[in-house]
């Protein structure tokens, strides 16, 4: 099978989609499938749209190049898109209607979470297949290999990591935990230790900031900690979490997004009302939720694992697929004409 994932590839620390890409590259190419990133070629059997926006720096291609592919090149590639992205979690107006437009070209759409998926739906997306795949990061490096959990002894270190800087990251509540620091009763027992980049004149004063960090080094640096901390807010899924519960740390985590669908039973649920409430709840119960996080249930090698199974699966419906595809416009129209066209030259020759 020869698969197009429509992302522009990144070294370094890059976010969770160029994760997500990396992880899903290897596997395939492990289990002998053949990955591009651009549509060049004329037999790819799986497109995969992860990122539509062409002003994106990881965009390789959009659902309009896709059309084009499709019309003049190979009819019969299957098109799924990816959604792990919305306007809720950046505060913008524009990014959930561009993306329901984008994906009128896709068989079938795949979410990062139910939360996002049904928020979706309820914006107007229809598409004639719609799954859940749950993200993941890679185990090679995310583990719990070589983390200490938290001795009773000295101040719990609490951590976490962020390749964006947007506000809604949970700035709100790394901001309110570095203010509980001044508190002589919080700074005695915590300490709170941040990882990667800062909205633009944003200061912590009671905090140990470190640069971004990406693979085996940010790993390490997570288990230097004892305690995870996200205050994302709408998150559709995160990879941030993930990675921290995968090495071994519990989560303390806002009720907001897709996330919860990742941090239930390895953590404590807060609100912006009871944080501290929480993070004192988490403390006196540690070990049971150390205990909890060494079956983690989330990793890139399940994750790629159902895409595979998912592509497998729509690649034996291919004449099903194809059959309902929706040729409401004139374009569309025009497509299908040529594509039975070119069967029916194909067969007699």
């Amino acid at each position: 099978m020869k698969i197009s994932i429509g992302t522009n590839i990144k070294d370094g620390p890059w976010g969770g989609g160029n994760l997500f890409a990396i992880n899903l590259k290897n596997y395939l190419i492990s289990q002998g499938h053949e990955v591009v990133h651009n549509l060049y070629d004329k037999d790819i059997d799986i497109i995969l749209i992860t990122e539509p926006r062409k002003t994106s720096e990881s965009s390789a291609f959009n659902h309009q190049d896709v059309m084009k592919y499709l019309r003049f090149e190979n009819y019969e590639s299957l098109v799924f898109h990816r959604i792990n992205e919305c306007d809720e979690r950046k505060g913008t107006n524009y990014v959930n209607k561009y993306l329901i437009n984008a994906n009128k070209v896709a068989d079938g759409t795949i979410f990062v979470s139910d939360w996002i998926k049904n928020l979706y739906l309820d914006q107007g997306l229809v598409s004639p297949i719609l799954k859940t795949i749950k993200a993941g990061a890679n185990s090679e490096i995310f583990n719990n290999k070589n983390f200490i959990s938290w001795n009773k002894k000295e101040k719990i270190k609490i951590t976490t990591h962020h390749w964006g800087a947007n506000w809604n990251k949970g700035f709100k509540i790394y901001k309110l935990l570095d203010d509980l620091l001044i508190d002589k009763n919080w700074r005695d027992k915590i300490e709170f230790n941040y990882i990667g980049n800062l909205p633009q004149k944003f200061k912590f004063y009671n905090t140990t900031v470190t640069p971004p960090l990406s693979g085996i080094e940010l790993a390490n640096e997570i288990k230097k900690n004892h305690l995870y901390v996200t205050g994302s807010i709408n998150e559709p899924s995160g990879n941030h979490h993930i990675e921290a519960a995968q090495c071994g740390l519990p989560i303390l985590y806002l009720n907001s997004g897709g996330v919860p669908e990742y941090c239930k039973d390895y953590g404590v649920e807060f609100n912006d009302d009871n944080f501290e409430i929480k993070l004192q709840e988490i403390i006196e119960n540690y070990d049971n939720y150390v205990d909890k996080t060494k079956s983690y249930r989330f990793n890139s090698s399940k994750m790629c694992e159902d895409y595979l199974n998912f592509f497998n699966e729509y690649l034996l419906k291919k004449e099903e697929i194809l059959s309902r595809r929706d040729f409401s416009s004139n374009r569309n129209k025009t497509l299908y004409k040529y594509h039975l066209i070119k069967s029916k030259f194909l067969k007699a020759i």
